[in-house]
């Protein structure tokens, strides 16, 4: 139901995402998705990849500022709306969404969020037969 998620604190300067990715490069890590919010002095790189706790050992290693978090990971049929309808069932029973992204992986749509109410998320994936995802469930997408 959900999956591992890296957050990586870069400085909004040239070089500190590279040096992000060439280590992942180094220790052989795939990215599977990843998105980037920035404010004025640094950015939030979020990663889901192949081996988070490797992932997280090599940034460590390497004295990158980063943490790892369980985050929920559902999987759609590529289809127009079914984003709308399972987002809508959340939103229904008064859950926030704090950040959402998307991607296309093995011809499903998979969406990667966090919400305001853990617990009741659950019970709504679980009530509405949302189908979910592990680490290992989507890296065999992969």
């Amino acid at each position: 139901m959900t999956v591992h998620q890296i957050s990586v604190f870069v400085e909004n300067r040239s070089g500190t995402l590279v040096k992000v990715l060439d280590l992942f490069k180094e220790a052989g890590i795939q990215l599977i998705a990843s998105t980037i919010s920035d404010t004025v002095e640094y950015g939030i790189f979020r990663i889901i990849c192949s081996e988070p706790m490797k992932a997280i050992r090599v940034l460590e290693d390497a004295g990158v500022s980063s943490n790892v978090s369980e985050v929920f990971a559902i999987t759609l049929d590529n289809t127009p709306g079914t984003a709308a309808d399972a987002i809508s069932l959340l939103s229904r029973e008064g859950i926030g969404i704090s950040y959402m992204y998307s991607f296309l992986l093995g011809g499903k749509g998979i969406l990667i969020f966090r919400t305001d109410d853990p617990l009741k998320t659950v019970r709504i994936i679980k009530e509405g037969g949302i189908r979910t995802l592990d680490d290992a469930s989507l890296l065999s997408l992969v």
